[in-house]
């Protein structure tokens, strides 16, 4: 299966280190994000993870559930959070997916449709697609999808500036340029026509006809 952005985010219930969950109920009207790994106690991911129990409540502010996964079972997750703990500073303080059938990771693309077996038995490398960030609106919607190899650990202070972006563009008719952050001039909507843009932001800055610069609607 193959998702894109603007997919409905495929809905599961699994079993998670904080109980059984149903994704588009636990989502709610939230925003979520959904971070994936390989495998239990292995290197990169176990960085991530700290760093993400670290910036939780960065999300939080935003309205955004965050959850992981990984291919392994919750009780090893719970193992696994100790060392997190441990080397990185922070436990995690979200739930993680236990998806030692396959199901999530197969569902959302990440695994081929007949992968089977026992999780224990495969390597970090069987899984090394299953490495992604799935950024999911409150309308069930994907709105983000990153893929990252095993030798490169995620940024998720980017994943908070597209979160920030998306939110703003949800609520108003513009787009963010290249390299934005918070508070910075945005770019006019390519839909929106020039009379429909002085009603909404009087005036604009304009070095091509395409380009239509405003500061950021509050």
């Amino acid at each position: 299966m193959t998702l894109r952005i603007g997919d409905t985010a495929p809905d599961f219930e699994a079993e998670t280190t904080e109980g059984k969950i149903h994704f588009h109920d636990w989502i709610g009207d939230s925003w979520a994000v959904l971070f994936s790994h390989p495998k239990d106690f292995t290197p990169v991911c176990t960085t991530e993870l700290g760093y993400m129990a670290k910036i939780k409540p960065d999300f939080d502010q935003r309205n955004v559930k965050v959850i992981g996964l990984s291919v392994d079972s919750t009780g090893d997750h719970e193992s696994w959070a100790k060392d997190i703990e441990e080397t990185q500073g922070n436990a995690p303080n979200y739930p993680i997916i236990g998806d030692a059938d396959f199901e999530v990771s197969k569902a959302y693309g990440m695994l081929p449709a007949e992968t089977s077996g026992d999780p224990k038995s495969r390597t970090p490398m069987d899984n090394q697609t299953v490495r992604n960030v799935f950024v999911v609106g409150p309308d069930k919607k994907i709105k983000l999808i990153l893929a990252y190899p095993m030798t490169t650990g995620r940024n998720f202070d980017e994943v908070l500036r597209v979160i920030d972006s998306l939110q703003l563009t949800a609520k108003h008719k513009v787009a963010t340029p290249v390299n934005w952050q918070q508070g910075d001039n945005v770019i006019i909507a390519g839909s929106v026509s020039n009379d429909e843009a002085k009603e909404t932001f009087g005036e604009w800055e304009e070095p091509k006809p395409y380009i239509r610069i405003v500061p950021q609607p509050s």
